[in-house]
C-alpha cells in the first residue's frame, strides 16, 4: 500500500551523477537530502528523486530523507529502466528497503524493512506496515531509503524514488504475537521439518496461513519462517501453530556473496546482512545468531544464481543446507563437498550436520519437498535445535518416506543417526542396518570415506532393509542414501533420502 500524494504539486528532483554524492564507503554510497517542510495536520507531502546509478555502483546507495515532526505515515514508491541488454549480459535489477532516524550502521536498531525486488511500493506506520517491513512510529530524523543494485546494465540503471509522508497522530503499535517454544509433540521422536520457507513477506507468493496449512499437508511437525533480509513476518503466525505444529522464526541473510540461513532464533532477532566474503564481518553474525539461540546453516551453497553460491566457508556453519527443493545438479555438487569435510571428523568430534529444506515460495513449490526428520526429545525449539546442532537427522523428499539407520559391533554397542560407535579394536566387524518404507523403485547405497561400498536394490513396495558389514578400519563413517532410478547418463538417481554419518571408531 502506497499513501494517496496530495493535490499540490510534488517536488521533482532529477540527480545527476556528480556533485551529489555526500559520503562514500567501500560497498555504499550516500545521496544528497530529501527534505520537507512541516506539513498542516491531515496533509501530505510528495517528493520525487531521479537518477542513474553506473555500472560498478555499490552494493547500497543511501537516499536521505528528514522527517519533520507530526509525521504519521511514510510511504515509499520506487521505478527502474529494464533496459535491454544482449545476451549474456545482466540488465537492470534494483532492490529498496529503509532504515529510520536510529541510522543504518551495520546490525544497528534502525532496520526497518526490507522488500528487495519483490515489491515497488511500500509504506510504515504505527499501526500496520506492508509485509516485509516494521510498523511503528514515524519518528522525526534523518531516515534512510536503502537502494540496492543487484545488477547494472553497461548503460547505466535510471530510477525514480517517489516519498510521501502523511501526517496526523501516531497510531499505537500493537504487540507482536510471536510463535510459542514448544508443541505438544510425542515426546522423544522423530519429527519433521522444514525450515526454509518464504511468505508474501519477501519474495514468496504464499501467506503465512496458507504455509501452515501446506505444512501440516505435507505431514511437518514444525517449520522456520526464513524471509529475505527481514524479520517482518515473525509476529504473523497469530493463531497458525497449534498443538501439532512448532513455528520457529528466523531469517535468509541474503549477502551478495550467497545466503544464509540464521534458523530458530529469539523471534525479532534481526541479521545484517550487508557486507561480503572479503570484509571479515560474517563471524560477527554468526555469533549473533547462536547467542540468539539459532543456527548457523549455509543456504543452497552451489546455486547457480547470482549472489546465491556461498563464499564464506564453512568455518562458521552449524549445519549446511546440501539438498534445496527439487533435486538437482545443485544438490549433488553440495553433497559431494559436505561429504567431503566428514573425513576430518573422525579425528574430531566437530562435525557440520546436513540438512534439506524446500525452499518453497509459491505454487507449484512444494512445501516439505524435501524435509529434515530430526530425533529430538520433545517439539520445541530448544529440542529441535540440539538435534539439528547434534546430526541427529535424517533428510526425506516426503514424509511417505521414513528411515532406520545404525550400526552395532555384536558386543551390545548400538550407534545411530549422528552418533560414534566406539568399537573395541579397528577390526572389530560392524554390522550396517538400514530399514526404509515409502520408496518404491529406489536403491540403497552405503556411504563411506572411501566412496559408495555397498548398494542394494528395495523391494517394488519401496519397504525394505539393506544390510552390510565393514570394521572401523575400512570406514571411518557409514551413512545412507535412498536414490531413484537414473534418468540422465553419468549421473547418479535423485535421492529419496539422506541420512547423516554413523562415525566408527576402533
Amino acid at each position: 500500500m502506497t499513501a494517496p500524494r496530495s493535490a499540490a504539486p510534488s517536488a521533482d528532483r532529477p540527480i545527476a551523477r556528480r556533485g551529489l554524492l555526500v559520503g562514500t564507503a567501500a560497498t555504499a554510497l550516500t545521496l544528497g537530502t530529501v527534505s520537507f517542510a512541516a506539513a498542516d495536520e491531515g496533509g501530505t507531502r510528495s517528493s520525487t528523486v531521479r537518477g542513474v546509478l553506473p555500472p560498478g555502483a555499490p552494493d547500497y546507495v543511501y537516499l536521505p530523507v528528514d522527517v519533520p515532526r507530526g509525521i504519521a505515515e511514510i510511504a515509499v514508491s520506487y521505478t527502474y529502466e529494464k533496459t535491454p541488454v544482449p545476451a549474456g549480459t545482466q540488465g537492470n535489477a534494483l532492490d529498496i528497503g529503509i532504515f529510520d532516524e536510529r541510522g543504518t550502521e551495520l546490525g544497528g536498531p534502525g532496520f526497518r524493512g526490507w522488500s528487495g525486488g519483490a515489491r515497488g511500493s511500500f509504506f510504515i506506520r504505527g499501526d500496520a506496515a506492508t509485509p516485509g517491513y516494521l510498523a511503528g512510529p514515524v519518528r522525526a530524523g534523518t531516515w534512510h531509503i536503502a537502494l540496492g543494485p543487484y545488477t547494472v546494465a553497461p548503460e547505466g540503471l535510471p530510477y525514480e524514488v517517489t516519498v510521501t509522508l502523511r501526517t496526523g497522530p501516531t497510531a499505537a503499535t500493537p504487540r507482536p504475537e510471536y510463535p510459542p517454544e514448544r508443541a505438544k509433540g510425542r515426546g522423544r521422536a522423530w519429527y519433521r521439518g522444514d525450515c526454509h520457507l518464504h511468505s508474501v513477506h519477501s519474495d514468496g507468493g504464499r501467506t503465512p496461513a496458507q504455509i501452515a496449512a501446506g505444512a501440516r499437508a505435507a505431514g511437518l511437525d514444525f517449520i522456520n519462517s526464513s524471509e529475505h533480509n527481514t524479520t517482518s513476518a515473525h509476529g504473523a503466525w497469530g493463531g497458525l501453530w497449534g498443538d501439532d505444529l512448532l513455528v520457529l522464526t528466523g531469517e535468509e541473510v541474503t549477502t551478495r556473496n550467497g545466503h544464509v540461513l540464521a534458523l530458530a532464533t529469539e523471534p525479532g532477532t534481526f541479521v545484517d546482512w550487508r557486507y561480503r566474503a572479503g570484509d571479515n564481518r560474517f563471524g560477527r553474525y554468526a555469533k549473533a545468531v547462536r547467542r540468539a539461540g539459532g543456527l548457523v546453516v549455509p543456504a543452497h551453497p552451489h546455486a547457480t544464481c547470482i549472489g546465491c553460491h556461498w563464499k564464506f566457508g564453512l568455518g562458521e556453519a552449524d549445519a549446511v543446507e546440501v539438498w534445496n527443493g527439487a533435486y538437482t545438479p545443485e544438490d549433488e555438487i553440495a553433497l559431494a563437498e559436505w561429504d567431503n569435510s566428514l573425513v576430518a571428523a573422525r579425528s574430531s568430534t566437530s562435525w557440520i550436520p546436513a540438512m534439506g529444506n524446500s525452499d518453497a515460495h509459491r505454487e507449484p513449490d512444494r512445501i516439505g519437498l524435501p524435509q529434515t526428520v530430526v530425533l529430538a526429545e520433545e517439539l520445541s525449539r530448544e529440542a529441535i535445535v540440539a538435534g539439528i546442532r547434534a546430526g541427529r537427522s535424517y533428510i526425506a523428499e516426503s514424509s511417505a518416506v521414513s528411515l532406520s539407520f545404525g550400526v552395532s559391533d555384536g558386543r551390545g554397542r548400538h550407534a545411530g543417526i549422528g552418533e560414534r560407535l566406539r568399537a573395541p579394536a579397528d577390526d572389530t566387524p560392524v554390522t550396517v542396518r538400514l530399514e526404509v518404507s515409502g520408496a518404491p523403485d529406489c536403491t540403497a547405497h552405503f556411504v563411506t570415506d572411501q566412496g559408495t561400498l555397498f548398494t542394494s536394490a528395495l523391494p517394488k513396495s519401496g519397504t525394505g532393509t539393506a544390510q552390510w558389514h565393514t570394521t572401523p578400519a575400512n570406514a571411518t563413517y557409514v551413512r545412507a542414501e535412498v536414490r531413484h532410478p537414473a534418468t540422465v547418463p553419468g549421473l547418479p538417481g535423485a535421492l529419496a533420502a539422506l541420512t547423516n554419518p554413523v562415525f566408527l571408531e576402533g
